[in-house]
């Protein structure tokens, strides 16, 4: 039978799986495949699997609940092997790179920080403030310059001037925050976002982690929303 596989944890890891079921609308106990030093965390599917909300609050569970207990691999959502066989096979071919990782990630959560611009009206007052030509181009404008240039040259030199501000503020963001970070991960924001950051972080920065996401998020000036997560599995981590 299908296997849906969860995660992965040393053998040693306690592995509290007692009244926990898994994925699916038949939603199976959960068990474990041990090889070595090595085991997986699964439980039997007979059915495609899709996302819905009640199997990946399933899935997150399991890995939640793991987490609380040491160190896990998890894996993203929807995994499945075809038989316990081929998930032997798989720890059996990498338990090298199972292990170090476990290793790498020890005492480790991940928090993901992400930071958007929600209103663009405090952003555009201050470069109307602060830069001469803008203020020139928008003073034309108001006053009736019938030149069909200048809105143009207004939007691009205000486009230019909220990517390099929002760009100065999210490396600023990423320099507060790498000192609670063993390993950090910045993806290209998508939408509004101009910062998509995941940070591992050791269960002893964790305080400290969390006294600057607040100091941060007060000096932030209006109009950016700026959104802390975790601590969580560390999916992004998982080599």
């Amino acid at each position: 039978m299908a296997l849906y596989v969860y995660s992965i944890t040393a053998t040693s890891h306690s592995r509290r799986l007692d009244g926990m079921t898994g994925v699916g609308s038949h939603a199976a106990p959960l068990r474990s495949v041990t090889v070595g030093k090595l085991s997986a965390i699964v439980s039997d599917i007979a059915e495609e699997v899709r996302p819905k909300r009640r199997d990946l609050a399933a899935h997150q569970e399991v890995q939640d609940r793991l987490m609380g207990d040491g160190t896990v691999l998890p894996l993203q959502f929807g995994y499945i092997a075809p038989d316990e066989d081929a998930v032997r096979q798989a720890l059996e071919e990498n338990a090298a790179a199972y292990l170090a990782t476990l290793e790498r990630l020890e005492g480790c959560a991940e928090h993901h920080v992400r930071a958007s611009q929600q209103d663009e009206e405090p952003l555009l007052r201050q470069i109307l403030e602060d830069s001469p030509e803008a203020r020139d181009l928008n003073a034309r404008i108001r006053s009736g310059d019938q030149d069909p240039q200048l809105p143009m040259a207004l939007g691009e030199l205000v486009a230019r001037e909220v990517e390099m501000r929002q760009q100065t503020l999210a490396d600023g963001l990423v320099q507060a925050l790498l000192p609670f970070a063993r390993e950090h991960l910045s993806r290209p924001p998508s939408g509004s976002e101009f910062l998509n950051l995941s940070l591992l972080v050791p269960q002893d920065r964790e305080s400290d982690l969390l006294t600057a996401e607040g100091n941060l998020a007060r000096e932030i000036d209006g109009g950016v929303d700026l959104r802390f997560h975790g601590p969580l599995p560390p999916y992004s981590f998982v080599q």
